[in-house]
């Protein structure tokens, strides 16, 4: 049964994309962005519990929104809506008694009432300013009842809204940082390459015409995993790491030792700008699946290396 009912979400998701009303969603977005004072979400049940999500996507990609209980709006809460606030009635039926009653409450705060319903011919649409059709074929419910396709229909709503937003205001990387200074996302967006990098006297370098034998040392003494082959100005030039020691000695024998690290080099290897975010650098690393990396050279604009830095490093800084 579980491939039956993914094909018969699939044609349910296909069916909301071909009749949705490009129009109106577009007429919607620019109330939102014109809008002066809060958005506002609510709903009753499984369309709270959306409204709740389109309310926090909102608020972390830029936009004033806030989620407000119908019940809790009727003992009280109203008094946090103001004059020139949009108000987004989420529900599927358009006829949840909860949601009518709070409509008029809406009006007398000088509000805008938007009704985002599954059908149009509903009473909620009638008693608001605007409103958005969800074109629902059916729940994936066998029964047709149980809300589940018409809640997914609802947060696809919710996101596209917010990411369409996020474009049209220019909302940047560094903008999302600033809403969400702590946990993994905090970390993956405001730690960079400089603040993890190895620097300095630390970083494993040697010359082009410098043997295998000669650099050893500076592969083992660093602990880095690697040397970088640089001219007389630091200017990067390849790179040779633990794995192709490894491979090196491992076709050539002993013989291996006298050959100078230009013959032996990665030439061109992948690098990173130390300015750059840290999680860039691992999506760098792991850009070739075939041939992932665990270091990367640190350079600036005339190739200059000026760090290292290690996938051991990003994982242990939790990027």
């Amino acid at each position: 049964m579980l491939k039956e009912f993914i094909e018969k979400e699939k044609e349910s998701l296909k069916h909301f994309f071909d009749h949705l009303d490009l129009k109106k969603m577009d007429e919607l977005i620019q109330m939102l962005m014109d809008c002066q004072g809060k958005v506002l979400v609510t709903g009753v049940g499984k369309s709270g519990l959306v409204a709740k999500k389109i309310a926090v996507t909102l608020t972390s990609t830029g936009t004033r929104a806030f989620y407000l209980s119908p019940i809790n709006a009727l003992h009280g809460d109203i008094g946090l809506v103001g004059e020139g606030d949009i108000f987004i009635l989420l529900s599927k039926s358009g006829d949840t008694e909860e949601l009518l009653n709070l409509v008029p409450y809406i009006r007398n705060k000088q509000a805008t009432p938007v009704a985002i319903v599954c059908r149009e011919e509903c009473r909620l649409v009638k008693a608001c300013d605007f409103s958005l059709e969800l074109p629902l074929d059916k729940e994936l419910c066998p029964m047709n009842l149980v809300p589940t396709t018409s809640t997914e229909l609802q947060v696809i709503f919710g996101n596209l809204i917010a990411v369409e937003m996020m474009e049209r205001m220019k909302f940047t990387i560094e903008d999302y940082a600033l809403n969400h200074p702590a946990g993994r996302i905090g970390r993956r967006i405001t730690i960079k390459v400089q603040d993890l990098m190895v620097k300095g006297e630390n970083i494993p370098l040697c010359h082009s015409d410098d043997t295998l034998a000669n650099t050893l040392s500076e592969l083992t003494d660093k602990q880095c995993g690697c040397v970088f082959i640089v001219d007389e100005k630091k200017r990067l030039q390849g790179v040779f790491t633990d794995g192709d020691l490894r491979r090196v000695l491992q076709k050539n024998g002993s013989a291996a030792l006298e050959t100078t690290m230009k013959e032996i080099m990665t030439k061109s290897p992948r690098w990173i700008a130390a300015n750059k975010l840290a999680w860039e650098a691992m999506q760098l690393m792991e850009e070739d699946q075939k041939h992932p990396i665990t270091v990367l050279p640190v350079l600036d604009e005339d190739r200059t290396v000026v760090g290292l830095i290690k996938m051991h490093d990003l994982v242990q800084a939790g990027v």
